[in-house]
């Protein structure tokens, strides 16, 4: 395969400097799971890099390795055990590990990501093992810097860092340090498998900023700073310097926000948006995903965009995210701005948002509605507007659920939309935290709702319909965005390129089929990943900002993703173990 012209870096420099006596040589190439390839060393990569007599001397295929470490993974007793399993094996050998996850994506992933991560997060500190990326705290800002370069990587080596406070982790609240570290080294190996992003040009970091979770600060293996997250000025200080040495030591690469509280998320995001490339997939990319999702949906209704009439339940960091992606394609198809909000009902914990609630953040505002418009309306015994009484009033097309509450999304609630093919997105996970089954949400409404959840479901037949239901993973948008800029070297993230992902990923189904899925199935992330980057710097190049010519963006794509497969250690042109 043709290399992606960029500057030198990721294994196959990794190796060649073990070839040119930069490393040390013998065992330590067996210790480096980014160029270790086990019992798949040939005799003369033996001889040649000492490794005679340091390793059985079978000589196996890749596929035959990836055959056992899956029958590993397979005796594995509970989920949790199949990740550290896989956690182990990465450790171990990157290649392996990566051939594995994309043979068996779909099974994998939940395992490797959500929902599973979540359990390796609770156990991070009990469960310590080998440190994965760059851990860097509040309390030494002044090492920022230096813990970054001791990485061992330069300034054209490094084209993606995922970083995360670890305040807000999935739906499980604050997980202070492991958080951070679990949450930026899964959400990279989620990058690679899915779009091929290259895992040596890649950094995990934890920014420890102290964590307000008791049972961390009190229990007596917690491995992070023990005092209370900080906040305010201080807070921000930290995050300027991090984002001040990251981008000055490694200026190609694109900064990705995960799990940040509500407080922090936008802001930071508005913050560098125009200044550095940056993305936050709990605002954008899930907006972006639902947007995809919404447009197979209407695509099966025959409506417009801006005919729908939408309520959002769960008006947090996702779920105006959510909203600000839908107001913009409204606006995009001939509303006005305000006119497009106006179409947006965004109901909280407190109720309905309405411009006398108190409390409300600076990105929900928008969304709140004049307390005259909801004159008469009935109210829960704290005064709020809630769900059935808002979708009663409203009767929308569209309900949206981000709220984490079990079972919000009733009968009553949903036969109350009363529209003909009603659009219901019980988006929250894991499973237990759904608004609402999608067998439920077919049998209330005659197989006539229109459904995409945040988990993976099995098809639901009803009425001789199979219907496959969607799942709005992020997964199948972030690591295309991801790729279209590393390709394009864009200067930022627009709302164009976004768009351009949603509209790519919704382009790839064929919605006329009764019960269609309104997304691709996980399974194809590596075509999905690969349409959406060839999407994404596209805009990026029609709006200007990408910084390399894209004479044939698909190519350039195709020659940019990285493969999960062995590359001679000794082949004459420096490449090395893995490309």
């Amino acid at each position: 395969m043709r290399q992606y012209d960029r500057p030198a870096g990721g294994i196959q420099h990794r190796m060649g400097e073990y070839e040119h006596g930069q490393r040390r040589h013998s065992p330590a190439v067996l210790e480096d799971p980014l160029l270790n390839k086990d019992t798949a060393f040939s005799a003369a990569e033996r001889a040649g890099l000492g490794l005679d007599g340091l390793i059985p001397p079978v000589i196996e295929s890749l596929h035959e390795q990836a055959a056992r470490a899956y029958m590993q993974y397979g005796r594995q007793p509970t989920d949790l055990a199949k990740s550290i399993f896989l956690s182990g094996l990465q450790d171990r050998n990157e290649v392996l590990f990566y051939r594995v996850l994309s043979d068996h994506l779909r099974e994998l992933l939940p395992i490797v990501y959500d929902p599973t991560i979540a359990q390796v997060i609770k156990n991070y500190s009990r469960e310590y093992r080998r440190p994965r990326g760059v851990y860097l705290s509040i309390d030494d800002p002044g090492g920022i810097e230096r813990a970054l370069r001791n990485f061992g990587l330069g300034a054209g080596d490094v084209d993606l860092i995922v970083a995360s406070d670890a305040e807000q982790i999935l739906g499980i609240g604050d997980w202070g340090l492991g958080g951070g570290a679990g949450i930026a080294a899964g959400k990279l190996a989620v990058y690679t498998a899915a779009a091929g992003i290259d895992p040596a040009r890649v950094i995990p970091v934890a920014l420890d900023v102290g964590t307000d979770n008791e049972a961390l600060l009190n229990g007596p293996f917690y491995v992070g700073e023990r005092h209370a997250r900080v906040r305010g000025e201080r807070y921000d200080a930290f995050i300027d310097a991090y984002v001040s040495a990251a981008t000055r030591l490694f200026p190609h690469a694109l900064l990705h926000w995960e799990d940040f509280g509500p407080s922090n998320a936008r802001r930071i995001l508005e913050r560098y948006t125009g200044r550095v490339p940056t993305f936050n997939d709990d605002m954008q990319g899930t907006g972006a995903i639902v947007l995809a999702a919404v447009l197979g949906a209407i695509r099966v209704t025959g409506q417009r965009l801006r005919e729908q009439r939408v309520v959002v339940f769960g008006a947090g960091t996702a779920g105006i995210g959510i909203a600000d992606q839908l107001r913009d394609a409204m606006a995009r198809d001939g509303l006005d701005e305000e006119e497009a909000v106006r179409r947006v009902w965004a109901v909280d914990k407190q109720g309905l948002l309405t411009q006398d609630v108190d409390g409300l953040r600076d990105f929900q505002r928008p969304y709140a509605r004049p307390p005259a418009e909801t004159e008469g309306w009935a109210r829960d015994e704290d005064g709020g507007i809630g769900l059935a009484e808002v979708v009663a009033r409203v009767q929308p097309t569209m309900l949206l659920g981000a709220s984490t509450a079990r079972g919000a999304f009733t009968e009553d609630v949903v036969r109350s939309m009363k529209a003909e093919r009603p659009i219901v997105f019980p988006l929250s996970n894991p499973t237990e935290r759904m608004e609402a089954s999608p067998d439920d949400l077919l049998r209330w409404t005659g197989g006539r709702a229109l459904v995409a959840t945040g988990v993976p479901v099995e098809p639901i037949p009803y009425d001789g319909v199979e219907h496959s239901i969607a799942q709005a993973n992020n997964a199948l948008l972030y690591p295309g965005v991801g790729l279209g800029v590393v390709v394009s070297r864009a200067s930022r993230v627009s709302d164009g390129m976004l768009r351009a992902a949603a509209e790519a990923v919704a382009g790839m189904v064929d919605v006329s089929a009764a019960g269609a899925s309104l997304l691709p199935e996980v399974e194809n992330l590596r075509a999905v990943s690969a349409t959406v980057a060839v999407a994404v710097a596209g805009q990026a190049a029609a709006e200007g900002l990408a910084r390399v010519a894209l004479d044939d963006p698909v190519q350039q794509v195709q020659d940019a993703m990285w493969q999960p497969c062995y590359r001679p250690a000794h082949s004459g042109d420096g490449s090395g173990a893995g490309g």
